[in-house]
């Protein structure tokens, strides 16, 4: 029976291991679509999960790897064949399910999304669930009548997965783009990416003083995958019937301001899962990613590939917030 390599996380009585260890396919969880993994990508998630005691792992031994893309090499389901190039991301795939840091995998059918023209199998794991997070994004703010001409768009965590895709994505579009980050030596490199303006996250936080504040309309959109302390001076600053997504909370969870500027300003607040989107949206959304919104001359600058051998030095490094882009694996 083939032998193949993958990075694997175990917690038992002894303590927590996570190393590269030697499967077979017999070790592999039951599935539909056997695959060759040619590319898995490095998200936040990822370095949750290969922390001792991780509250998103469903059970151990787990393979992380929330995203892959690879060739089929066996399938028992009728809509893939031998060969096809494909892409998995979301659901249960590193959490419960043996995910993409390993050189093959096998999953169920209803995970599977052909691979769209306009990208290879390396361009998709650049964007992954990061990418598709932050098209989803633009989708559903669309969706609310956001358009280039309403006004700006303030894009969170800019340097980060979703928040470097999206200023690509939403400049590349006609949208003014104005990008958040801490990271003054990275300033060059967003507005290569089509940032507008650049603002230190701690210039967006409430007045003190201001319990009830009635600040000037800044934004048309917002996309934030880091909410925290910045979220309520982004919702007391949006235009009126702007659209605020949110999509993480590296920021942190809490969240406090009023109801005062939701009804003043008719403003939309959209919470964006990419784990559970259904197919429908899905499938023409990867295909949509592969075309206009594909950030053709952003792909090579927001990304670093490594290998399973090193690994844990990014998964350690993204908790840390120390990891620009994307990150790519290649199996």
């Amino acid at each position: 029976m083939e032998r193949f390599q993958a990075f694997v996380v175990d917690q038992t009585e002894q303590g927590f291991r996570a190393g590269i260890r030697e499967l077979t396919l017999a070790d592999l969880p039951k599935g539909d679509v056997t695959i060759r993994v040619r590319y898995s990508s490095v998200n936040y998630k990822d370095g949750i999960v290969a922390t001792p005691n991780s509250r998103l792992v469903q059970s151990y031994p787990m393979v992380p790897g929330i995203d892959l893309a690879g060739e089929v090499i066996h399938s028992d389901d009728a809509r893939f064949r031998e060969g096809d190039e494909v892409i998995v991301t979301s659901y249960r795939l590193g959490t419960g399910h043996f995910g993409g840091f390993s050189q093959v995998a096998c999953v169920p059918a209803d995970w599977v999304v052909p691979m769209p023209k306009g990208l290879t199998m390396r361009e998709s794991m650049i964007l992954g669930t990061a990418g598709f997070t932050a098209a989803l994004s633009l989708h559903r703010m669309e969706e609310n009548g956001l358009a280039p001409d309403k006004g700006p768009v303030l894009v969170t965590g800019a340097t980060g997965g979703v928040g470097s895709t999206a200023v690509s994505m939403f400049s590349q579009l006609g949208y003014q783009v104005t990008a958040s980050s801490r990271k003054s030596e990275e300033h060059a490199f967003l507005r290569e990416l089509g940032a507008a303006e650049i603002v230190h996250p701690e210039t967006l936080v409430l007045p003190a003083d201001q319990p009830f504040p009635d600040l000037p309309e800044r934004w048309a959109g917002a996309v934030d995958p880091v909410a925290g302390k910045s979220l309520p001076y982004i919702v007391n600053t949006m235009r009126y019937g702007g659209v605020i997504t949110v999509s993480g909370f590296t920021g942190g969870p809490d969240f406090a301001t009023t109801v005062f500027p939701f009804m003043r300003r008719a403003i939309t607040f959209i919470g964006i899962d990419s784990v559970e989107c259904p197919m429908a949206i899905r499938r023409p959304l990867w295909e949509r990613i592969g075309a206009e919104l594909k950030p053709t001359a952003a792909l090579e600058q927001i990304v670093h590939e490594v290998s399973l051998e090193t690994l844990p030095d990014v998964l350690s490094a993204i908790l840390q917030g120390k990891v620009k882009g994307r990150t790519i694996v290649k199996l």
